[in-house]
């Protein structure tokens, strides 16, 4: 009888083994062990799951090309199961415009006999004679630098000229863009290989000779008017676009029909920007019909692109997952606030009373009891019924998340909603170009895009593309004239949730002076959060 005692006890040892053995394999639970979240959270966010199921499409409304081996890109197929609601539907224009883009890529980058081609083109200092008909491939190189967030919209701007002009986009390496993201086009590269020709176009810069506004300057290229005949002449090599913050007006002729004119038979183009200049091509008039088919709404062109383009790696893909998984899923509600403090600004208590007005005053975040009061006398909730909201703040620096979280610990809330406040990372300043920086960044990023409802900074490259990413129209803390005062009000709903462009032209190329390109088309108005910028509206 004791051998027989001893049997069940073995067996059942065997199977809780075996039962944990389980649980730590299924990814969607590992993160809540490490979490310490309790036992029912993990069961209700797994039936959660589940039910979501069948709402998510995989491929995005078709924005996506199905065959891509899974295990090479985890992100680009599983990111759809952690959205609680659909982006929107890209248009079937963009969807075939998309797939043909594909297979350009595909039949002129590199590996290809055309690209090579094209390099030894490069290389003799020469290109073909307008008049003479454009080569089938021609190619843009955008240059990565700056911050992350800028990298990202610079390589979505690129890539929509691109696709517009039918070049081939490569990008720069620099940067970690080959660790960062996935690549983006089935059966090809987008990154630029290291045998490019020109091996010094990192350092172009507005001095450059073969820029596109200094060969205007030289007469080097000559813009053509709208309708005229380009003349038969030799055109160079290759033009360096300048649309960087310093660019000069002159620079910004690339956004006039005449410079696209004859920018379009140079097979090569390098282009450097630090911004997100699609609002600028939707002032180009040879454009506009091609955009309108692309983006019948037109306030859903990064939302789109972004998707398209940006897959986090698969090292990110963990660190997002497993994150979201450990402290968002289980809430009913994921508040999302990126705070952006520029320079070296200190910890500011004005900073984050805006933060807590703004967020309390558009009943993103609960108010919470005066200190002393006791909580309401009625029996709470059971800890399941309980309805909960995650918050996650972004910030380089920890004290905004301290204090949130002290102030949501401390006092309970009027509403009687659970609250946890949560910070993934905090590097205190921004290390430009270092790996390990620009992994969380882009992590956090991808986070922020997850999350139900969006508060951002002003001004910050790093909110547009989580906002774009997620389908978010935000609510933007406006950036004080004296940083002393809280502005009033704290904060306000965005116009949409794309981009705004930091430098844009002020010049109207069909009346051929100055204007405020904010009122020359109805879907480019003026920024919010930079009264000088542009970004896309709604249709109105």
């Amino acid at each position: 009888m004791k051998g027989l005692d001893r049997r069940p006890r073995r067996w059942g040892c065997a199977a809780n083994a075996v039962l944990l053995a389980f649980i730590i394999t299924v990814p969607s639970l590992v993160v809540f062990f490490g979490a310490r979240t309790s036992a029912p959270a993990v069961w209700i966010n797994a039936a959660n799951a589940l039910r979501r199921e069948p709402a998510h499409d995989r491929l995005l409304g078709g924005l996506l090309a199905d065959g891509v081996d899974e295990r090479s890109c985890h992100s680009r197929y599983q990111s759809a199961m952690y959205r609680r609601r659909a982006g929107r539907q890209p248009s079937p224009y963009l969807v075939s415009k998309l797939r043909r883009h594909e297979a350009l890529q595909r039949r002129c980058g590199p590996g290809t006999a055309a690209y090579s081609h094209a390099q030894e083109q490069l290389r003799s200092g020469k290109n073909h004679a307008a008049g003479t008909g454009s080569p089938e491939c021609k190619y843009l190189v955008s240059i990565s630098y700056r911050g992350l967030g800028n990298r990202i919209l610079a390589a979505a701007s690129a890539f929509l000229y691109a696709v517009l002009t039918d070049r081939v986009l490569l990008v720069d390496p620099s940067n970690e863009m080959g660790e960062l993201f996935c690549e983006p086009f089935p059966g090809t590269t987008w990154v630029l290989p290291p045998d490019f020709p020109l091996t010094s176009y990192t350092n172009f810069s507005i001095e450059t000779a073969e820029s596109h506004a200094n060969m205007v300057k030289n007469k080097v290229i000559s813009p053509v008017d709208v309708g005229a005949v380009s003349s038969a002449r030799e055109l160079p090599a290759f033009a360096y676009i300048h649309l960087d913050h310093d660019a000069t007006g002159e620079d910004k002729q690339f956004y006039c029909d005449e410079d696209q004119s004859v920018l379009r038979d140079i097979r090569w183009l390098v282009m450097r920007t630090d911004s997100y200049i699609v609002p600028g091509l939707f002032l180009v008039m040879a454009f506009q019909e091609e955009l309108g088919m692309l983006f019948p709404e037109p306030d859903t062109v990064f939302h789109h692109l972004g998707r398209y383009l940006f897959h986090p790696s698969n090292h990110v893909w963990g660190l997002v997952a497993r994150y979201h998984d450990a402290y968002l899923a289980a809430a009913d509600q994921r508040v999302g606030i990126q705070v952006r403090v520029f320079g070296s600004a200190p910890n500011s208590p004005e900073l984050l009373e805006q933060i807590t007005t703004c967020a309390q005053k558009e009943g993103l975040l609960p108010e919470l009891l005066a200190e002393g009061l006791p909580a309401a006398t009625t029996p709470p909730p059971a800890p399941s019924r309980r309805r909960s909201k995650a918050v996650l703040v972004t910030s380089l620096k920890a004290w905004y998340y301290d204090k949130l979280k002290g102030m949501y610990w401390e006092r309970a809330t009027v509403t009687g909603e659970a609250v946890g406040v949560h910070q993934p990372s905090h590097e205190e300043y921004q290390h430009f170009g270092a790996r390990s920086h620009d992994t969380k960044a882009w992590a956090e990023i991808y986070l922020l895009s997850l999350t139900d409802v969006l508060v951002t900074s002003g001004f910050s490259t790093f909110g547009y593309v989580a906002q774009g990413l997620g389908g978010l129209t935000p609510w933007v803390m406006f950036k004080p004239d004296n940083g002393s005062v809280v502005p009033n009000p704290p904060c306000g709903r965005d116009v949409s949730m794309e981009p705004c462009f930091h430098a844009p032209p002020f010049y109207d190329c069909r009346i051929k002076q100055g204007a405020d390109t904010g009122k020359i088309v109805p879907q480019v108005q003026h920024c919010k959060d930079v009264s000088w910028g542009l970004k896309l509206v709604p249709p109105s």
